[in-house]
This record gives structure tokens, sequence and C-alpha cells, in this order.
């Protein structure tokens, strides 16, 4: 699934392609793709004659804001599961099997959502509406890991007490938005801590080196474009290159690149796990 740096990459692909788009026609391929309003034609005319403002990105969700002429046209909001991609189609081609839905400017140009797994969602929010109320998974969500609400004492509190390993404590949205697999992984290595230390018993200044690592590698791949690992493509088609310089992720057997010690893949609360067994031995 595509995690905060892959989903931001689309953002701002979006943001220089797409913002001032006038939706002039759009099609729904399959139903499921459109979690709101609950039918698919309710959702094309929201959407048709407004032109789409600014994106922002909570998390791993994507939302737009819409005008229609001098009015408010409510939102979009996006959420790309596991396999859910934007193309830019800036002429005309037929499209593939797994096209969701397509969306057409008054010039013919086409921005297309092609998802093979069918995950992924999209909604209309109304004007005036919380966007809390239509995309519901927005109300479970912790902070941003660039917020200054995410904090290592963020991450004392909440993880006070709790048994749970601290990998899947880190896969939670409501501790931290937008963390996922990869990155977890690849967290964990550089601050040194074993994907199975339980939660609440991370020390102080294990905290501290946690919190930096997290901000640090999010960085990383997001100046990278995101990692090639998953099934994510921005606005071109073009994968990301964080994979390339992945510490730990997807290298079980292979040589820690610290130590050389082999890196090892367990399962976690029903999720794969890759570290090193030297360097995240505290």
């Amino acid at each position: 699934m595509p995690e905060l740096p892959e989903v931001e990459t689309v953002r701002r692909g979006l943001e220089q392609q797409v913002t001032g788009f006038t939706i002039a026609r759009v099609e729904v391929l399959r139903a499921r793709a459109i979690a709101a309003p609950p039918l698919p034609e309710l959702f094309c005319s929201a959407l048709e004659g407004c032109r789409v403002g600014a994106w922002l990105r909570r998390g791993k969700y994507l939302v737009a804001q819409l005008e229609r002429g001098d009015s408010d046209g409510g939102h979009w909001g996006v959420h790309l599961r596991m396999t859910g991609q934007f193309l830019w189609m800036s002429n005309p081609a037929e499209p593939c099997r797994h096209t969701r839905v397509r969306l057409w400017n008054p010039q013919g140009q086409e921005l297309r959502f092609v998802d093979m797994r069918s995950f992924g969602e999209m909604w209309w929010v109304p004007p005036g509406e919380a966007l809390e109320a239509v995309i519901t998974g927005l109300r479970r969500l912790g902070p941003e890991p660039f917020s200054p609400e995410f904090s290592p004492d963020h991450l004392a509190a909440k993880l006070a007490g709790s048994s749970r390993p601290i990998k899947t404590a880190l896969l939670d949205q409501a501790l931290v938005a937008g963390v996922g697999n990869i990155y977890a992984d690849e967290s964990l290595f550089i601050s040194r801590i074993s994907p199975h230390t339980p939660a609440g018993q991370l020390k102080p200044e294990q905290l501290q080196r946690l919190h930096a690592a997290l901000v640090q590698v999010l960085h990383t791949s997001i100046g990278a474009g995101g990692t090639t690992f998953s099934d994510f493509r921005d606005l071109t088609g073009t994968n990301g290159n964080y994979g390339n310089a992945a510490w730990v992720y997807r290298r079980s057997g292979e040589p820690c690149r610290v130590c050389g010690t082999p890196i090892r893949r367990d399962k976690l609360s029903g999720r794969s796990s890759h570290w090193c067994p030297n360097c995240q031995a505290d």
C-alpha cells in the first residue's frame, strides 16, 4: 500500500498538473470505487462543472477543494489503498481493464484512476459538510509526522503501558498518520530498536531516536519520489527511487549495510518485519 511519501508525491503531482482543471465529464467504470455519494451517478453530477483547487494530504488520504463558478463545490476525497494510481493522459487513449474512474477537461485531456486490486475509494463531500462526516476514516488519524503535535512526548504518552510490539504500534494510524510497513521497518533500523520490543518498554532516549528516525526516513523518501517496492506510480507512470537505498525492507537474507549480519524477516501481527539482529539488539 502506498504510504505517506508515495501519497505526498502523488499530491504534489496532482497539485502541479490538475490544479485549475475544470471537470467537464466524469465516467465511473466500477461503482465500488465511489464510497460517497451512494450512487456513482450522483458523484459524477457533483464533480462535473467544478474546477479543481488546492490539494491537501492527511495521512494516506488526498483531498481536493472544488469550486463551482464563484461558489464552493465541496471537496473530492481519494484513498489509493493498495494499488490505486492516477495517470495524466494528454492525448486520447483506450483505458486498460483496471481503469476505474475517468475525468476529462473541456480540452479532452484526461485524469484517469487505475486500480488493479479495486480497493481504492473516492468521496464527494458537499459544501459546508465536515470532511470527517463523510470520509469517516479521517476521524481515527493521529498527528502528521511533520507536525509539532508529533513528538517524543506524544509517543511516550500513547505507548505507555502497551505490550504491543513497537512495529505493530507504528502501523496504527491513530499513533501517527501515514506510516506503513516500509517506513516502520526503516525507522526502527535507523533508531536501532528491535521490532519485537514491547512499545511500553521503550526508554526516553529510544523514543527520541525513533521520532527523529521517522521524520528523517519520511523526508528522505519524499525526496526520492517514494519507493519502488510498492505498486505506486506517479502521474507519469514512474515509480520512486527510495527502494534502492532501503536499509532493511525486503532485504531478508542479504547482509546488513552497516554490520554485514544477514537481515531477518519475521511475522508480527500478520505483517512482515525486516530487521538486523545485531544493529537492533537493544
